[in-house]
């Protein structure tokens, strides 16, 4: 008996594997008020009465150089379509939209807004529809990293002083390294809606990195995901 009972409790963990796999509940670290069906399919369940009530998702890693870019493509609405794509820093908080809060950027499906770390959005797209894919990317290509520019635009525009070098404390090692540290975190990110770029925003990259991330807020609403397009 005792070995039919591990030979059952190491098939239920195997099958419990493959649910996952076959779900990809493995590429995602955070989800709240919602459910993934059918692999890519995320499915918002809260509540939908007020803006607490938003439902997120956070994929399990940060956008690199080899998966810079992924893409939703909005399956139902919902009521309002209150849909938001972006990239989030890793502890953004689970009940509020990509874009609302420092550490984020988003662009919201039902008005065409992005939100920068703001609750105040900017006019940047079209609003969205059933049917319609949207894409966020950070274009590395792009990426600030050269500090050595940043150190001439420093130096020109300083205002120098004889007194200056005296009370300065910092010493040279320190000023290449804060220069590094800031040309590092300058990334551009951008968006697309079926295969066309709507635009760029050039942002602070968080220390954590830039996680894709998804939120909806009306009832029914409902995503096709996929992390890992091959276009973008």
């Amino acid at each position: 008996m005792e070995y039919e009972f591990d030979h059952l409790l190491q098939k239920q963990v195997y099958d419990d594997m493959v649910m996952a796999v076959d779900s990809n509940e493995e590429d995602w670290c955070r989800m709240h008020d919602f459910v993934i069906t059918n692999g890519q399919i995320l499915e918002y369940t809260g509540h939908g009465l007020t803006i607490l009530d938003v439902g997120f998702a956070q994929a399990r890693n940060p956008l690199n150089t080899t998966f810079h870019y992924f893409e939703i493509q909005i399956i139902d609405p919902g009521e309002n379509c209150y849909i938001a794509i972006g990239l989030t820093q890793k502890d953004y908080p689970k009940n509020r939209h990509p874009g609302w809060d420092e550490g984020s950027i988003a662009y919201h499906a039902d008005d065409g807004k992005i939100f920068i770390g703001s609750g105040v959005g900017e006019d940047f797209g079209p609003r969205c529809q059933k049917g319609d894919i949207l894409g966020c990317g950070i274009s590395f290509a792009n990426y600030v990293n050269s500090f050595s520019d940043l150190m001439f635009q420093d130096r020109d525009n300083c205002e120098w002083s004889d007194e200056s070098s005296s009370d300065y404390d910092m010493t040279s090692d320190d000023v290449i390294s804060s220069l590094k540290t800031k040309s590092r975190k300058r990334v551009e990110v951008f968006f697309t809606r079926n295969g066309s770029n709507l635009g760029v925003r050039r942002v602070e990259m968080p220390e954590s990195g830039f996680y894709p991330s998804v939120g909806m807020l009306s009832i029914n609403e409902k995503v096709r995901v996929n992390l890992r397009p091959l276009t973008g």
